[in-house]
């Protein structure tokens, strides 16, 4: 999955650190990133920022400590406009799945976390007064109420619903990922997880599920999210499915021996598609054996 880095590691402590010559500087326009693409993704240094800056007459922009992935730290910036680097383009947050190498994807989502939360956050909600950055901690804090502003995650979960070899796919509607998924959706307040996982199920197909159980976690930051895996049973296979137009453009349940292949390993949904296949064909193949 998108986080799977090791031996890598993403540090995401805040410090409050000046950009070195060859820091990685996270730029964002709409929702797009400024960025490389030459067969391995790179990102703007800070040394060659100041020396476009230097040769235009303009002053170096300020400069954000976001977090570190191995030996390269990563900033986020905003140049303004005329700034033009021979070689990048803005890429859409959505192309820089299919990019490599899969630890500066992860920067690149989890930078886009961060971005979003900083630009959104620029004043008290409050009060209205200015915030400012903390010292010491990940935190934009109110100087006149004392209002404490943290970055915001939104938990969801992601949902295999499976009967005997089949396990429900769907596709989103009006979306522009166009592959399979899963059903999905977010937490609301006063739920847990598990009450989630039934709901959405209930409101996206109109169908009841059983034995709903945890698989694992991943962090999304395309969507700032904390995704929660669950897998659960059809819990009588004569309910009629319903689909939620407006949620879905398709619902179906496929055998696990036609659930396709993961060409990008990086999302929750897809392993637990392909968790799914391996667990049915190790069952098959013991069940040939015995």
């Amino acid at each position: 999955m998108i986080q799977d880095i090791f031996p890598m590691h993403l540090s995401n402590e805040y410090h409050k650190k000046i950009p070195q010559a060859d820091s990685f500087l996270m730029i964002f326009k709409d929702n797009r990133i400024l960025a490389k693409n030459d067969g391995q993704v790179c990102y703007l240094t800070y040394k060659e920022l100041s020396e476009i800056c230097r040769g235009m007459g303009k002053e170096i922009p300020a400069c954000v400590y976001l977090f570190s992935i191995g030996e390269d730290d990563y900033f986020l910036t905003d140049p303004g406009e005329g700034i033009e680097v021979p070689g990048f383009v803005y890429y859409k947050m959505f192309e820089t799945r299919t990019m490599q190498p899969k630890e500066r994807v992860l920067a690149a989502a989890t930078a886009w976390h961060l971005y979003v939360w900083y630009r959104d956050n620029v004043y008290c909600g409050r009060c209205g007064h200015k915030l400012v950055h903390s010292e010491k901690l990940r935190m934009l804090s109110c100087p006149d109420c004392n209002n404490m502003v943290f970055p915001k995650i939104a938990p969801a979960v992601i949902v295999g619903v499976t009967n005997g070899r089949k396990i429900l796919m769907t596709k989103y509607a009006n979306r522009e990922y166009k592959r399979y998924a899963l059903i999905a959706g977010f937490t609301e307040i006063g739920e847990t997880a598990e009450e989630t996982v039934a709901r959405e199920v209930k409101e996206e197909v109109g169908l009841s599920v059983k034995n709903i159980r945890y698989y694992k976690s991943q962090p999304w930051g395309f969507d700032s999210n904390l995704l929660l895996g669950y897998f659960c049973e059809l819990d009588d296979e004569g309910d009629a499915m319903r689909l939620d137009e407006e949620e879905l453009a398709c619902a179906e349940w496929v055998d696990f021996e036609d659930v396709p292949d993961d060409p990008e390993g990086l999302s929750l949904t897809r392993e637990m598609m392909l968790c799914f296949r391996d667990i049915m064909n190790a069952s098959e193949s013991t069940c040939l054996h015995d």
